[in-house]
């Protein structure tokens, strides 16, 4: 039994990077399209995300250096509410796989 059970995950885990890679290399299959403002917005995020990043940060304080952290955060939530798409994350993926593989 030990051995089915080994077998069958090795399947799975192999199954599910196999896909993960295919799908990698395929085109998006409908592109949002942004508007200008969105676009506009798009941008000036990335600037000061590389502001951010050319920043010399060897003598900021501790509490400087967080509030980038939580600003770089921000950022990141607003590019990606700009961007569109849902994303989920691994463990999310492997939830939602055992929930079909016990209904099922």
């Amino acid at each position: 039994m030990k051995k089915f059970i080994y077998t069958l995950a090795l399947i799975f885990t192999l199954g599910i990077s196999f896909n993960s890679v295919q799908a990698a290399n395929k085109p998006a299959k409908n592109p949002t399209e942004l508007t200008a403002e969105e676009t506009v917005k798009l941008e000036r995020i990335k600037t000061r995300v590389e502001e951010i990043r050319e920043m010399d940060k060897s003598n900021l304080t501790k509490a400087e250096r967080k509030a980038l952290r939580s600003e770089l955060k921000e950022l990141k939530n607003q590019a990606r509410a700009v961007s569109g798409g849902v994303y989920l994350s691994v463990g999310a993926i492997i939830i939602i796989i055992l929930l079909l593989i016990l209904i099922l």
